[in-house]
């Protein structure tokens, strides 16, 4: 992908990135404790030699050369390169092994951990740096009318240093915690607290048919057609209407079935306090970001159902905005009775998942457009992990929608990924192979409403 304004993509995570290094290092130390293990096994079975009673008895009849013997087999196992020596050099590396990445590890967790504390207590100090603010700035204005007469450009503003939202976001909870028995701590927590405003509800799932549009026609090959399914489904739904999901059933040549479920964004900003029926709306992103199952994610598993999904089917949860956060939390929860399905990838654009907690047997391609305020919703950087990859590419357009926008901003950067080298995406792609490799394909689509 070719640079924009001097930043090149940046991929992190995945096969290339430093939690795979910190995997080797694993492996490095088993391996050591398997090698020391076998050196101390074969030293103590060469000890036993030197007191062989065939070895004692033949020292009677040549005592020197029964000496030179002992003495060198000593020498080989107990000298300062022996075996014994050795053994207890590879437990040592074994241990400083895993003691290097505990450390490491302990020190991404503390560093995650102190953005947090400084953002929340930039939330403690608002009431009295605003007043502050607000002033200098109303002082700013008067000495300088240009900047009154010709403001800037909120959106490009934003769009252009999309930190900002993780700064105003992470200081919410500090911001909260002044009022009278709020005692909220983190982003989730704050979540939780405005989500019940938004009651969840229940869930019906309609199967509405095969989509016959000519998109949907054709198994995916690559990531760009994954998100190309995703950009289709996510114009068919709007403001207004009924959430929709499809479930796009792929056959192999030999019969077998693997199941990709794409689920557009936020389509519904509604307020509190009120029955929406409608699933892919505000309340749902507080209930996903506060870590709840949400609503939405039981009506996914069931459309699954309706598709003919077992247990052990293979599946790929795919989703924009929202529909990544959902994709990311049926994940964390799959295999369970709550997303009772075999959810081996998950691919989002444009979405905070940050805080959600996938685990290391799901693949996750996360693709973040770095103008894209959304991905920041959750003031939280994605982990670096052997099994998730982040692409973070630079494709500004001026407006908050257009660098949020699946086909403007990251249908483009997903065809990009399909004849990338590297080798996060390249193992990447392999994992998939099962999704890319189809011979037929059926894209069923499901209306999800939400009931009392």
């Amino acid at each position: 992908m070719p640079p924009e304004n001097g930043t090149e993509t940046r991929i992190a995570g995945g096969a290339g990135g430093v939690d795979a290094d910190y995997d080797d290092m694993f492996t490095l130390a088993d391996s050591s404790d398997d090698l020391a293990f076998a050196l101390g096994r074969i030293s103590g079975e060469c000890h036993a030699v030197a007191a062989d009673p065939d070895l004692l008895a033949s020292a009677a009849l040549a005592p020197v050369s029964a000496a030179r013997f002992t003495g060198a087999l000593l020498a080989a196992l107990d000298g300062p390169d022996g075996l014994t020596a050795q053994a207890a050099v590879f437990g040592v590396r074994a241990l400083g092994l895993r003691t290097a990445v505990a450390s490491y590890e302990a020190t991404d967790r503390a560093q995650a951990a102190m953005i947090d504390a400084v953002l929340f207590t930039g939330g403690l100090a608002a009431p009295i740096v605003l007043p502050v603010a607000i002033t200098a700035a109303g002082l700013f204005a008067v000495t300088h009318p240009e900047v009154v007469m010709d403001p800037p450009d909120i959106q490009e503003l934003l769009t252009n240093h999309p930190g900002t939202v993780d700064a105003v976001v992470g200081a919410g909870p500090g911001l909260l915690s002044w009022l009278p028995g709020v005692g909220v701590t983190d982003v989730p927590g704050a979540a939780d607290l405005i989500a019940n405003l938004y009651p969840d509800g229940r869930h019906t799932v309609t199967d509405v048919g095969v989509d016959a549009n000519p998109r949907t026609q054709d198994p995916p090959a690559g990531i760009g057609d994954l998100i190309d399914g995703l950009d289709h489904r996510n114009g068919e739904v709007s403001g207004g209407e009924p959430d929709q999901i499809d479930v796009r059933v792929i056959t192999a040549a030999d019969g077998t079935r693997s199941f990709v479920v794409d689920i557009p964004g936020t389509k519904d900003w509604n307020g509190p306090l009120e029955h929406n029926p409608e699933l892919n709306d505000l309340g749902t992103n507080l209930h996903v970001l506060a870590g709840d199952v949400s609503t939405r994610e039981h009506a996914i598993a069931e459309a699954l159902r309706q598709a003919g999904a077992s247990g052990t089917d293979p599946v790929m949860l795919i989703g924009h905005s929202q529909g990544g956060m959902v994709a990311a939390q049926a994940a964390h929860d799959h295999g369970s009775g709550t997303f009772d399905f075999n959810v081996t990838h998950v691919v989002t654009a444009g979405s905070p998942v940050g805080r959600i907690d996938v685990p290391g047997d799901v693949q996750v391609l996360s693709l973040e457009n770095r103008h894209d305020i959304v991905p920041h919703l959750d003031a939280a950087a994605n982990p670096d992990r052997a099994n998730w990859t982040t692409v973070t590419f630079a494709n500004q357009h001026g407006t908050i929608g257009e660098d949020h926008s699946t086909s403007v901003s990251y249908l483009p950067a997903a065809r990009d990924l399909d004849a990338s080298s590297d080798p996060s995406i390249v193992a990447f792609r392999e994992s998939a192979e099962k999704y890319l490799s189809g011979d037929q394909v059926e894209n069923r689509v499901y209306e999800l409403t939400r009931v009392p």
